[in-house]
Formats: structure tokens, sequence, C-alpha cells
């Protein structure tokens, strides 16, 4: 699976912002699909999954009711629409994609087994 990030920009706090993911190859029908982001001098963490089963989503709590993670399978992709932004959530966004798994694992990138290559998401105040 080769996956695409898009829509990443500069914008103020409190705006909204976009992303999309457009994986090709294998279909991404049966892969749980992530988005992930980093922050200068930080790891990378979780922001939202969704499953590919059943379509139940998870969040980090820090992006919780402001961000909503969707996906679109007869297009394989998938969307992180990112509403009330603010500068902690500038970074590098990155989707992910894995083929299934437990639950426990859905927030830890060492499960994931397809990358992106990024895209900056810039806040400011």
């Amino acid at each position: 699976v080769q996956l695409q990030a898009s829509g990443g920009g500069l914008v103020q706090a409190g705006d909204s912002l976009r992303l999309s993911c457009a994986a090709s190859g294998r279909t991404s029908r049966r892969y749980d699909m992530g988005w992930f982001r980093r922050s200068p001098g930080k790891e990378r963490e979780f922001v939202a999954v969704i499953r590919w089963s059943g379509g139940s989503t998870y969040y980090a709590d820090s992006v919780k009711g402001r961000f909503t993670i969707s996906r679109d399978n007869a297009e394989d992709t998938v969307s992180l629409q990112m509403n009330s932004l603010k500068p902690e959530d500038t970074a590098v966004y990155y989707c992910a994609a894995r083929g299934g798994g437990i639950l426990s694992t859905i927030r830890l990138a060492a499960f994931y087994n397809y990358w992106g290559q990024g895209t900056q998401v810039t806040v400011s105040s």
C-alpha cells in the first residue's frame, strides 16, 4: 500500500484545515487507517484512527471534539477534518495503515505497516 498525504498549510489559531490521504496499491478497505503527528523536539504521537471493520473511530484526548477522521472506501481515501486549530497542533502529519490488529495496539505507531510522506501543518497564534 502506498499512501499520499496532502492538505497541510499555514493557518491561524481557530481556523480549520482538512487533510487527505490517498491509498494506492492493495485496497485500503481492509486496513485500519490512522493519522499521527510529530512536532519539533517531540516523539511521534497518535492523533486519530478509523477501523476497517465497522468504521469505529478513536482519537487522542488532545484532539477529541475538534478533529474528525473519516474514510471513503470507494475512493480509497481517509480524511482528517481539523477544526479550532491551536498552535500546539503544529506538526508534520502522517497517514498510516495497518492490516488489522488488536484494539489495544491501535494507538501505537509501531503496529502500522505503511506510512505516507507527511504534510506540514503550521498554526500561528
